[in-house]
């Protein structure tokens, strides 16, 4: 809360509950090397629709990410390459991105989907075993956390396998296994609760709503609503939205998963629709649910 007035707003059937996923880390991971392995050897080497790296880079990118969180958090062991001190952070976390990858094409296709296996296993456990309202060791940034609970961290975890594997998916054109409810339904769920930090600089009247709505059978609605000097998300919305904008599921994780103008938004996506105030909905349109 941020005032004695935004106590007349609080409503508390309307708390968001934390999004719990941890269970979930099995079935992505068997989805993804179901996949890779069976890929030819041309199709490791395609470029990705969503990035500048190929297929076997992307893979090579969520084995590191499984191998850095069981040395840091399960082995409580920090590397001597760290961030310097003037380093922005997408600086950082880029370098780190480039560093990875370029050694890792040293090793196979079949290495790499041996180690994600190997890896992702641990890291299934590791979160299985957290409290999940106990302290992350890493912030999420994009949703504007300055500190995280243990939930929410292993949440953004699993956005970042889901929107790798889904681009994997997509450059070597095979159907998606992964766009189910179970398995889409909480990513989408978590790439949400960015809503509020990408409305903070935006003024409003006190008990404005937005709402973004997503269609398809992993779609929903989700509201944030204004209080007297933030937003914040709420279950049901107490009044009609003032905007709502409307997408499907796959423009919504493409929309969130990378960084571009909303005039290139606008473009790439036709199909989101903006009902009600269009100054205020199209602040959706700058809403990102990554770091890098």
């Amino acid at each position: 809360m941020t005032g004695t007035d935004d106590l007349f707003y609080f409503h508390p059937m309307t708390i968001m509950p934390p999004i719990l996923v941890a269970d979930l880390f099995p079935e992505i991971t068997a989805r993804l090397v179901a996949l890779l392995r069976s890929l030819t050897p041309e199709e490791w080497h395609l470029p990705t629709v969503s990035s500048r790296r190929t297929v076997k880079d992307i893979a090579s990118h969520l084995l590191d990410g499984s191998l850095r969180r069981l040395s840091m958090q399960r082995d409580g062991y920090q590397s001597s390459g760290g961030r310097r001190a003037d380093e922005p952070l997408m600086d950082f976390l880029n370098r780190l991105n480039d560093e990875w990858e370029i050694g890792s094409r040293r090793l196979s296709p079949a290495v790499l989907v041996e180690l994600i296996e190997w890896a992702d296993a641990g890291m299934a456990k590791l979160f299985q075993s957290l409290d999940p309202s106990g302290p992350a060791i890493f912030p999420v940034a994009w949703a504007g956390e300055s500190q995280s609970e243990n939930w929410m961290d292993v949440a953004r975890d699993y956005t970042e396998k889901w929107h790798h594997t889904q681009q994997i998916f997509d450059a070597t054109k095979r159907a998606s296994t992964i766009t189910d409810r179970h398995l889409m339904y909480p990513c989408l769920d978590i790439f949400m609760r960015a809503l509020p930090f990408t409305y903070q600089q935006v003024a409003a009247a006190i008990g404005t709503i937005v709402t973004v709505e997503i269609t398809g059978e992993s779609g929903g609605r989700w509201h944030i609503e204004r209080e007297t000097s933030s937003w914040r998300q709420v279950l049901e919305a107490s009044a009609e939205a003032r905007s709502t904008v409307m997408m499907d599921q796959d423009s919504a994780w493409r929309l969130v998963t990378k960084r571009r103008s909303f005039e290139a938004a606008r473009k790439q996506f036709p199909d989101i629709k903006i009902i009600g105030d269009q100054e205020l909905g199209k602040n959706v349109f700058e809403m990102v649910s990554v770091m890098a």
